[in-house]
């Protein structure tokens, strides 16, 4: 599955959760997202066009899109209206002419009534298959993109854990001979606690979201389903009533039909207000991937943590690795490469042969700052590598 895809397919997560979503402000500094594609008339505000952006928790966005929807709605309207009023004329004319007025059809109209008759079945009974065929890889695409973008999201917030769960490990590393400073230490909690806050929200609001997408995929492929079978119930009633000369039956299936096609025209048009939406959003994607450190309507429906987190976090681990790192270079100097007494004791004495033991590289300064390996330091990459040389050699 291609990225663009993903992305694009990614919009009926957030279609679903502006279901819910509140209107909320928009900040003085939020970036306006694919402000070219959705300058759309507002039928909210006497037609002026709309220039706020991307946002599905505003409803002057969501009028504007609707309203570019609007030729799919007019048509079913006129189709309702249309049928409604050639119905009207008929039962008058028909009630003008007398009940016991009787008309005979010609052998050639007959036939060409029965041919148009099997070709419009056969063409509805197409249609059907072609219907019932394409909400099938709609709702195989769209549930196969949730759960790679739920995956995602899961990952993301295992990550942030297992970051936690690191700091952890690093707080309580080395025992009382290489463990960090107190001080160090506490804020080391208390940074774990922020960022575990920060990744029990990522995933309630992934669970949130992807519930009502599976309920929004379910109604969907229901409507769909039902769409196609009532059609094609309704296509193999009316073939065989008309064959048979059931009137009454004839009239009743032109009657369903008729509510089936309004129907199915209103779908239509709730359908392109959907694929109005989603382009919006593939661009409103676009750019948010190349800012998305600024405030945007994407904020409403994505959880972001907080820069200062983030920094705080970012910051704590350079510090951790800094200070675990001298400590470590500091026992491997004074104890590991020293001649310590036997009297010492454990753990600063124990059975040293063979070369010293190589510094690891610190690759912060003091002010945590980056800094290049010296000669003769082991990075941390081959650390584990040059440890199983060096207890070959003393085999």
């Amino acid at each position: 599955m291609g990225p663009s895809r993903g992305r694009c397919l990614f919009v009926l997560l957030l279609v679903s959760a502006s279901l819910c979503a509140h209107v909320s402000a928009a900040a003085a500094d939020t970036t306006v997202l694919a402000a070219e594609r959705t300058r759309r008339k507002d039928p909210l505000d006497r037609l002026r066009y709309y220039t706020g952006g991307w946002n599905i928790s505003n409803r002057h966005y969501l009028a504007s899109a609707g309203f570019s929807a609007a030729p799919a709605f007019v048509l079913a309207a006129l189709w309702f209206v249309s049928v409604a009023a050639a119905a009207l004329v008929a039962c008058c004319c028909r009630c003008c002419r007398g009940v016991g007025s009787s008309y005979s059809y010609s052998r050639r109209v007959f036939a060409i009534s029965l041919v148009l008759l099997i070709v419009f079945t056969a063409a509805a009974v197409i249609g059907c298959a072609v219907l019932y065929d394409g909400q099938r890889k709609f709702n195989g695409s769209t549930t196969a993109t949730l759960d790679y973008v739920v995956s995602q999201a899961d990952g993301a917030a295992a990550t942030m854990r297992d970051f936690t769960g690191l700091l952890e490990t690093a707080k309580s590393a080395g025992g009382g001979v290489a463990s960090l400073p107190p001080d160090l230490a506490r804020t080391i909690d208390d940074v774990a606690r922020r960022v575990d806050a920060a990744s029990d929200e990522l995933a309630a609001r992934t669970a949130s979201n992807s519930r009502r997408i599976r309920t929004a995929l379910d109604t969907i492929k229901k409507v769909l389903i039902g769409v196609a079978a009532v059609m094609l119930v309704l296509v193999f009633l009316g073939f065989v009533f008309s064959l048979t000369g059931f009137k009454s039956l004839v009239y009743t299936v032109v009657f369903l039909g008729w509510i089936i096609i309004t129907a199915t025209l209103i779908l239509s048009g709730t359908f392109l207000l959907l694929h109005n939406v989603i382009g919006d959003t593939c661009a409103a994607m676009e750019e948010w991937v190349a800012q998305p450190q600024g405030r945007t309507a994407l904020d409403d429906i994505l959880p972001c943590a907080d820069a200062a987190v983030t920094a705080e976090a970012l910051r704590r681990s350079e510090e951790v690795n800094y200070q675990l790192v001298a400590k470590l270079n500091e026992l491997v100097s004074n104890v590991s490469n020293r001649n310590v007494p036997p009297q010492a004791g454990p753990p600063l004495y124990y059975n040293q042969s063979g070369p010293p033991v190589p510094l690891l590289c610190n690759p912060y300064n003091a002010d945590l700052t980056r800094r290049p390996c010296a000669a003769g330091e082991v990075t941390a990459d081959n650390a584990q590598q040059v440890r199983t040389v060096r207890a070959k050699n003393r085999r």
